[in-house]
């Protein structure tokens, strides 16, 4: 069992890497814009594909990705795969993406690092939740329905494809409490019927004069 100074160290390195913060970076490296002020405001592959375009849009979802399953990695190396080190790491990185120190702890929305986080611990669920997700999205083309409903889906998935330690099992469904929470505004717009429809083509970020 790795020392509490292992374990610590990995969460707190998950969650800087977490909070590295890709969608402002991008469109403020492209356009010279603040994204927090484009859209909805939130620094997510989401965003930035409705309004900085599609192909900006996936290089963040991919870079998120990225972070998230890189995170757990290193997690992984440094506990030597101790169940408790790791799964306070894949809180670690969301909690980072959501809250990062970089951008006064306003952030986005993490589905892109949990789905990185869990392409390493579990493929196999994941990808029965994305089936969940198109599922979801096919019935509205609302990419937050999808989030919620796979998120909620995934720790019931963990347990039947998998036999999950009690630290992993709980870091999914901690993980899926914290997606679902930070789409609040998002379900009360679906509530109203006013929540955004995704569109494959995107928007254009215009360069500041």
């Amino acid at each position: 069992m790795p020392s509490f100074s292992l374990v610590a160290a990995a969460a707190l390195l998950a969650y800087l890497i977490g909070g590295l913060p890709f969608g402002y970076w991008f469109v403020r490296l492209s356009s010279g814009r603040d994204i927090r002020t484009m859209g909805s405001g939130n620094i997510g592959a989401t965003n930035v594909h409705r309004t900085a375009g599609g192909k900006a849009g996936l290089i963040v979802l991919l870079l998120d990705i990225c972070k998230g399953f890189a995170a757990v990695v290193l997690a992984a190396y440094l506990t030597h795969n101790d169940p408790v080190g790791v799964g306070l790491s894949v809180i670690a990185v969301l909690l980072g993406h959501c809250y990062p120190v970089f951008l006064r702890f306003k952030g986005g929305k993490a589905v892109a690092c949990f789905i990185g986080a869990f392409l390493y611990l579990a493929p196999l669920a994941l990808l029965a939740v994305v089936l969940v997700f198109l599922g979801a999205f096919a019935f509205g083309r609302h990419v937050s329905l999808g989030s919620i409903v796979g998120a909620a889906a995934f720790p019931f998935a963990l347990w039947l494809l998998y036999t999950p330690s009690p630290p992993i099992l709980l870091a999914a469904i901690a993980s899926a409490v914290l997606i679902i929470y930070r789409h609040k505004t998002n379900i009360e717009r679906l509530r109203r019927g006013e929540e955004h429809v995704f569109s494959l083509k995107g928007g254009k970020a215009v360069k500041n004069p």
